[in-house]
């Protein structure tokens, strides 16, 4: 039986979006019948990456569609999201290919553990500006694509912040800070962006296994202890934070939220003692 497609017509950009939650994020985004941009780094070892995430999406359409259209559905766009003009780029190429841009999911994110008396400037530095400083240029180019739109006005900014936001971490002294400002950041403009009808809201997941933490959960025991720690007994996949950020992207679902914080992290937050 095929699902309702919630998010047909609706114009979706998505950072980091070919790998992890953001890659997950894009192509349930394609099978409720947005269409999709993706930004990625656009390093030498992205092409791979490119190719598979074509190969899926191409596939999510094949299934999903239920009018067949020769129209593009997606597109993906490189750049480094730390750099200010990068945002402005991949907002400018999102209406170039489909005319404006009703969602945009700022995801872009890197964590490094480190112990903390051993962290270098460069790693604070490089953190900083692909996870906060990246997320408030691309945030902003958004917004300011999203404030001049009309039929319908405004749109939706999702921001993946994390539980880190609320809970320290000992080898993310240099990463929580970063996580917490995401989060500031969508409440702060859930205020400055209301009055054009956009919505701001955060994502926050738990311990998700995706490549960021996959060689620190690849610790048997210590990843055993991490599931014990969850209600749910298991560590989250990518595809967990894929839900929610359709039902923030849709207006039949969620417009009159903003401002709002989500977790999605198998209740691990209120389990922690």
């Amino acid at each position: 039986m095929a699902i309702p497609q919630l998010l047909v017509g609706k114009v979706c950009g998505i950072t980091g979006g070919l790998t992890g939650i953001g890659r997950a994020i894009a192509l349930e985004y394609l099978r409720h019948g947005a269409k999709v941009a993706v930004n990625h780094l656009g390093a030498a070892n992205d092409e791979p990456l490119v190719e598979a995430f074509n190969r899926d999406a191409s596939v999510v359409i094949a299934e999903s569609a239920t009018l067949k259209t020769e129209e593009k559905q997606y597109i993906t766009v490189a750049g480094d999201i730390s750099k200010p003009g990068t945002g402005v780029n991949f907002v400018t190429k999102i209406v170039e290919a489909f005319g404006r841009l009703d969602v945009f999911v700022s995801n872009a994110g890197v964590c490094q553990f480190a112990e903390f008396l051993d962290i270098e400037p460069s790693l604070l530095t490089q953190t900083v500006d692909i996870n906060l400083c990246g997320a408030f240029y691309a945030t902003q180019a958004a917004g300011r694509q999203m404030a001049l739109q009309q039929s319908p006005p405004g749109g939706s900014i999702i921001g993946i912040s994390s539980i880190s936001a609320l809970v320290g971490g000992e080898k993310q002294c240099h990463y929580c800070p970063t996580k917490a400002g995401i989060l500031s950041l969508m409440q702060s403009t859930a205020v400055a962006l209301g009055k054009y009808n956009i919505r701001c809201n955060a994502l926050l997941p738990g311990t998700i296994r995706t490549q960021l933490n996959d060689a620190d959960m690849s610790d048997e025991k210590k990843r055993t202890y991490m599931e014990g720690r969850i209600p749910l007994g298991r560590l989250g996949a990518p595809k967990d934070l894929a839900g929610p950020a359709v039902f923030l992207a849709s207006d039949q679902l969620s417009s009159y939220v903003t401002g709002a914080q989500i977790l999605v992290d198998g209740g691990l937050f209120v389990n922690l003692q």
